[in-house]
């Protein structure tokens, strides 16, 4: 069973209809013992840093997210679900994150081209994902956002791609891997990226 968590935030039934696609057996769920006893667990996210902090905090999710995280549960981030795994983010200061990774969120700075950061973009893999098996090269994704991860740890960088400058694209360590772009959004490379996680052990 993969845990989708429903915190108010994110493009949850894309992600859960995908999964189920490829099929997977999913819960989209904001029960703390279901998202416990899960197999494998989504952390998605759309919208602003603090909203979605504040969301999870609401929803008395926090700790059952450290938990899983912590017992080696596998575990992905999407989008703003990668940023939260972070100490905390430029878009709202005030706001700690889970701070599973060190490092902040900083603003994209790509002179001379538009923010937000949107559309369709190609991976650099730069560590092993377990994500990232059997990919294309290249691989194009889609992105849609304006903040990107600022790791304190450069071998927490597992994927980035070109807007201006260097973007981080994906981090992981372990049983905890994190996406900036939409698998859910990215066509067949997308769905691979989402089979390789049903895979992970």
């Amino acid at each position: 069973m993969i845990a989708i968590i429903d915190y108010g935030m994110g493009n949850l039934h894309s992600a859960a209809k995908a999964f189920v696609r490829l099929g997977a057996e999913v819960t989209v769920t904001d029960r703390p013992e279901v998202i416990a006893a899960a197999a494998k667990v989504v952390l998605p996210g759309v919208g602003a840093f603090g909203d979605c902090m504040r969301n999870l905090h609401r929803a008395g999710l926090v700790d059952v997210i450290r938990d899983v995280i912590a017992r080696g549960v596998p575990f992905l981030g999407i989008c703003v679900g990668l940023q939260m795994l972070f100490e905390g983010s430029e878009e709202d200061p005030d706001v700690p994150g889970l701070g599973v990774f060190p490092g902040m969120v900083r603003r994209l700075t790509a002179p001379g081209l538009k923010v937000p950061h949107m559309g369709w973009n190609s991976l650099e893999l730069k560590q092993f994902s377990p994500l990232f098996q059997n990919l294309p090269d290249p691989a194009y994704v889609y992105f849609v956002h304006s903040y990107h991860a600022a790791a304190a740890e450069a071998s927490l960088v597992t994927a980035v791609t070109e807007y201006g400058g260097t973007v981080t694209a994906a981090v992981g360590r372990g049983n905890v891997q994190a996406v900036q772009f939409h698998p859910e959004k990215s066509g067949a490379v997308g769905l691979s990226i989402l089979a390789n996680f049903k895979e992970m052990v």
